[in-house]
């Protein structure tokens, strides 16, 4: 099953629950794409694919820099990871499938 898509997703952050849409497009082991909410776009950087598990960062600018470092396992229409923010420790992100 293909991982492509746009994913609806939640991720509970310390500034309370961010919704945004998570776009991802593999190209074999790898994957681009980004995470467009209200704090704005993140560009996903150096996504890797392992079966059904991505794993990449974003270069966070707002409300401060810093690099996130992203897992999430794709099951189905569904996704469930987590956004490790560094000193603010690990965010819990859920998603599903558009469409």
């Amino acid at each position: 099953m293909s991982l492509d898509g746009s994913y609806d997703c939640l991720t509970k952050t310390p500034m309370g629950d961010q919704k945004s849409v998570f776009t991802v497009k593999t190209d074999g082991d790898s994957f681009t794409g980004s995470n467009v909410g209200a704090m704005g776009s993140l560009d996903v950087v150096d996504g890797k694919v392992d079966g059904n598990t991505l794993t990449w960062k974003m270069n966070m600018v707002v409300p401060m820099p810093m690099t996130l470092d992203c897992t999430a396992t794709i099951d189905g229409d569904t996704l469930t990871g987590t956004i490790n923010a560094g000193a603010f420790g690990q965010m819990p992100m859920t998603g599903t499938r558009q469409g």
